[in-house]
């Protein structure tokens, strides 16, 4: 397990990143998940999670824009 100091570390804007991604997908190898755990927190999750879904909204509407005209 990995060892985190005493003081908490922050998540990096990546880390959510790729959190959130591995939620859309799915997937999740167990150490990272407890890593995230351990570092990220709720608010961050949801904030990630809002964005993301936006993106991929956004992403599908413009993919088929495109595809129609």
């Amino acid at each position: 397990m990995n060892k985190i100091d005493n003081q908490q570390k922050k998540a990096t804007v990546i880390q959510i990143a790729k959190a959130v991604l591995a939620a859309f997908m799915g997937i999740r190898k167990k150490s990272d998940h407890e890593f995230d755990a351990e570092t990220l927190t709720p608010i961050q999750v949801v904030i990630g999670g809002l964005i993301g879904g936006a993106l991929f909204v956004i992403s599908v509407l413009l993919l088929v824009n495109l595809i129609v005209s």
